[in-house]
């Protein structure tokens, strides 16, 4: 089959990342699962391997010279991702993840929560933003509505204006869906959100911030996460936005050191932003991956990397739109995934069978099970792409797929 000409210089890239020469199964390996994480170029694996053999030490606390050298590349790190998402350093607070990051938001935002207040999420939520929203909701007797999605798999946005109101303190939103591959118009909801109340609106942006330009300035969000290990940083690394005046008013997440900036037995003094929220030794080498990755994207562009998505994701939609026995779940207009079922066959089933050729798709509810109770489903299949994805592995799904439906007919 001839190679279908792409947006980016996929042959080139793809000789970045070592583990897309592994076989499974004794075929060559399609990786489709970069929504639940992405393998990592060898710019990122050296920049740790860096970091481990030639300055290791903690940092903000040693006053020699690898502590200083490890110290300047964290702090780096900041200023890279800050510049990435455009933002300020003192506004990016390193986690461990999207999950911690949305974590410390509910916890710290708690006081200014009362009983009644009320919460907005959409039906289309992960459960990292959806699980402490709710558990916080139990705890202080806070009303959760959610905004519903339509039958194509896009929010019906006039029910944000239907749910606003002075008692609306959160507003909470995905702003791309990690099982249906819909964008959020967030631009658009934050303007509702603004005029329509005081709450406080936070993007998760765990599948956008990978795979298109985010600038949290143009959006006005007042919170944003999102993870490295789906942009091609190591995992145990996340990412707080705050905007500095909300930060600064915030109360830490966890206590300890480095955190601090002044302890007496009776009372302490946190440090400054974003440091009183990275208590204890930080994750210094995946920071320092996540610095190399920022690197990386922004060589590639990261509108290029989103053409590239989008290009995959109608490829992909298009060829499993051919099969009779394949339902696909989610709008046309998507970016850089394909959650289907292959109709009276299970989601593991089909992964299983894919698996046998070398393909690596995520079978399950990909941590959205409200969402498909929504759908009428228990799981689906997903196929999910990156920078070093092409049109030939997709060719590679879909007649894998044809070998599904051969085998369960």
């Amino acid at each position: 089959m001839p190679k279908t000409k792409m947006l980016l210089d996929v042959e080139n890239i793809r000789k970045d990342f070592p583990i897309l020469k592994v076989k499974v199964n004794g075929k060559p390996l399609v990786y489709f699962d970069n929504a639940a994480t992405s393998q990592k170029p060898k710019q990122v694996i050296d920049a740790l391997s860096d970091y481990y053999e030639n300055y290791n030490a903690n940092i903000h606390r040693s006053i020699h010279k690898l502590g200083e050298q490890a110290t300047l590349a964290y702090e780096n790190a900041h200023k890279k991702v800050a510049e990435f998402i455009n933002s300020d350093p003192e506004e990016i607070v390193f986690t461990k993840g999207a999950t911690e990051s949305l974590n410390l938001v509910a916890y710290s935002l708690t006081e200014n929560l009362k009983p009644n207040d009320e919460i907005i999420l959409t039906q289309m939520e992960h459960h990292s933003n959806l699980v402490p929203w709710q558990q916080l909701a139990k705890k202080k007797n806070l009303k959760l509505n959610f905004v519903e999605f339509d039958e194509e798999g896009k929010l019906r946005l006039g029910q944000f204006e239907e749910l606003l109101n002075k008692k609306t303190k959160i507003v909470s939103v995905v702003h791309m869906s990690n099982a249906l591959g819909t964008i959020n118009p967030v631009e658009e909801i934050a303007k509702t959100v603004k005029e329509k109340s005081s709450a406080y609106f936070i993007v998760d942006a765990a599948q956008s911030v990978p795979h298109m330009p985010v600038d949290v300035k143009k959006m006005n969000c007042d919170f944003l996460a999102f993870s490295g290990h789906k942009m091609l940083a190591p995992t145990g690394i996340g990412v707080l936005y705050g905007k500095k005046e909300l930060l600064e008013k915030m109360q830490p997440f966890q206590y300890g050191g480095g955190m601090i900036k002044e302890v007496t037995f009776k009372d302490t003094k946190f440090n400054d932003i974003p440091w009183k929220f990275e208590a204890g030794t930080p994750n210094i080498a995946q920071g320092i991956g996540l610095a190399a990755a920022v690197d990386y994207l922004n060589k590639v562009g990261m509108k290029n990397i989103m053409n590239h998505g989008k290009e995959l994701a109608n490829y992909c939609y298009e060829k499993l739109s051919e099969i009779d026995e394949v339902e696909i779940y989610g709008p046309k207009e998507r970016c850089a995934l394909v959650s289907f079922n292959v109709k009276n066959v299970h989601a593991h089933d089909t992964a299983t069978i894919l698996d046998g050729e070398g393909i690596a798709v995520r079978a399950g509810h990909h941590c959205t099970m409200p969402l498909h109770s929504v759908l009428g489903i228990a799981a689906s299949t997903r196929a999910s792409f990156y920078l070093y994805n092409t049109k030939e592995e997709i060719d590679k799904l879909a007649e894998a797929i044809h070998k599904v439906i051969k085998v369960f007919r």
